[in-house]
């Protein structure tokens, strides 16, 4: 009885400060939401030189009694464009080979410059409508409803959080805007991101398909290790000073050293 209390009082606590924070008028535009959102993004990008990480890619197929795991080491150019190493991988080797690297060549294809504005969360490649603000780990997010402009496989439809003070994306769920194959009757995704330092981080990525023939296949991305690129004044001050006394060595030398 005593939990049951506590938990409506918790619900009641949380409804309040939402519509509070609707009253006041504290939940902005979706237009201003969407474009903080990306001036905010490139700011935060700008201050760093890429970032390095580590993924854990686990796929399971229940009714055929299968899993597959791979780990990744994952690298981050300063222009979003993505590298990936698989360092091991496990399991069903069918999987690893036609879904889960294929998932890797896909992901790193669309983080091009050229490719990633395709599917950027903006309103050339979709329609946004705020819903209402909810607590999100502890954190005030508005809820959007994001509708695809396109039926293109690498766009989704469905729902995505963003930090109320960051204005940084901290979760999105929904399904491709596309189907991506015939064989996939439908899919359904959550991606969660958090915030280390002032850099927002993804977090996990849970996916459920369910395709023709095969039934139900689960994967399941843990992401950890992140951390920025950076190249404090210090160091460069330092190569600056290497370099110039490389500069009066040898030419074979400074030849070496660059194929090093």
């Amino acid at each position: 009885m005593k939990n049951c209390f506590l938990l409506t009082a918790l619900f009641l606590l949380q409804a309040c400060s939402l519509f509070a924070a609707d009253d006041s008028g504290k939940v902005p535009a979706a237009e201003e939401i969407i474009s903080r959102m990306a001036t905010l993004d490139l700011q935060r990008q700008s201050t760093i030189e890429g970032y390095a990480g580590m993924r854990r890619y686990v796929l399971e197929n229940r009714s055929m009694q299968k899993r597959a795991e791979i780990l990744v080491r994952v690298e981050g150019d300063p222009d979003g464009t993505k590298h990936f190493e698989v360092l091991s991988e496990d399991g069903w080797k069918a999987a690893n080979t036609h879904v889960l690297r294929k998932m890797l060549e896909s992901e790193s294809e669309t983080s091009r410059p050229d490719q990633r504005a395709m599917s950027r969360l903006n309103f050339t490649n979709y329609d946004f409508q705020t819903v209402s603000a909810e607590m999100v780990a502890g954190r005030l997010a508005y809820v959007l409803v994001a509708k695809p402009k396109r039926k293109e496989k690498y766009l989704f439809q469905g729902r995505i959080w963003v930090d109320a003070e960051d204005y940084a994306l901290v979760r999105a769920e929904g399904s491709p805007a596309k189907n991506p194959s015939f064989w996939t009757k439908s899919t359904h995704f959550v991606h969660a991101y958090q915030k280390s330092g002032p850099l927002w981080f993804p977090l996990s990525t849970q996916s459920v398909t369910d395709a023709r023939f095969f039934g139900t296949t689960d994967v399941n991305i843990e992401y950890f290790d992140y951390v920025p690129k950076t190249q404090p004044p210090s160091q460069v001050t330092l190569l600056s000073t290497k370099e110039q006394a490389m500069s009066v060595s040898t030419p074979a030398h400074r030849g070496k050293q660059w194929q090093k």
